[in-house]
């Protein structure tokens, strides 16, 4: 393999720098302008760090309107927990079966489900909200939570398919002949094997919940069962938008999603590299 030459290690360094920059620009001026006083929103002058420092637009968003702001927090929370729970429940079933069993039609479910990824979120969200309306689960978090395990399981499924084709079947026919069954096997070999599986499909179930818009604007009315998306727009008015509230807000919503990240840190890398190579 050829070596790559000084001024191309350069080239390359400085592409990385400058991508990086380009990402982490928009999050450090979100932290910036929460900390920023009205007035000093709309400066011209880039400023990453604030002349004036002031607290009073965490505590804006946290006690203003009876103090809702947690109370979305608390939905999010809910409803983004509930949806990892069913989505990763359903999915490592379906996708034990689809890795472990030769049965008819396999192959069709499986491309079945890799269909369902082609298509936009937006393409069901007219059938959701009829099957909603009929089940008169609209306004209720159980029916938002069964829209996104609609569309997180099929996703789910084939993480967890590849994971557990790099699980050796000679572990289950060891499981057999001690005495357990497909059922043991599963729950006391499999699954302890898979935890970083199970933990990315999991990460990545919760923070899609968790940050969903588009479902959620639709599907509820209540102000009171909003979640945090639905709630930081409540921030943009008619005729003027609070954006010192609306970073803010922001910036507290992404600390329950980096605090889930850093739990599952260590499961994190292993699942991503392990569940892309089957053998």
């Amino acid at each position: 393999m050829r070596r790559m030459s000084r001024a191309e290690r350069l080239a390359v360094h400085a592409t990385l720098i400058v991508a990086c920059v380009i990402a982490v620009f928009p999050v450090l001026w979100i932290v910036s302008t929460s900390f920023k006083p009205y007035e000093d929103v709309f400066d011209t002058e880039i400023q990453l760090i604030p002349e004036t420092v002031t607290w009073e637009n965490y505590e804006h968003v946290l006690t203003k309107k009876d103090g809702m702001f947690l109370r979305w927090m608390a939905n999010s929370a809910w409803v983004a927990l509930l949806t990892t729970l069913v989505g990763l429940f359903l999915s490592t079933t379906a996708a034990y079966a689809l890795s472990r069993y030769k049965f008819y039609g396999r192959n069709v479910a499986f491309y079945a489900l890799l269909v369902t990824q082609m298509f936009p979120g937006t393409l069901l969200l007219i059938p959701l909200y009829r099957l909603m309306n009929q089940l008169g689960l609209l306004d209720n978090h159980l029916g938002l939570v069964l829209a996104y395990a609609t569309v997180a399981v099929p996703f789910c499924v084939m993480m967890l398919k590849g994971y557990f084709d790099t699980i050796p079947y000679e572990l289950e026919e060891a499981a057999f002949v001690d005495g357990l069954g497909p059922i043991g096997s599963f729950w006391r070999i499999v699954l302890p094997l898979s935890l970083p599986g199970l933990a990315v499909t999991g990460f990545f179930t919760f923070i899609t919940a968790w940050n969903e818009f588009l479902i959620a604007l639709t599907f509820l009315s209540a102000e009171e069962k909003y979640t945090l998306p639905i709630g930081l727009q409540q921030f943009v008015n008619q005729y003027v938008s609070d954006y010192h509230y609306m970073a803010a807000g922001a910036v507290i919503v992404t600390l329950p999603a980096l605090v889930v990240f850093f739990l599952a840190q260590k499961w994190l890398v292993s699942g991503l590299t392990v569940g892309g190579v089957k053998g």
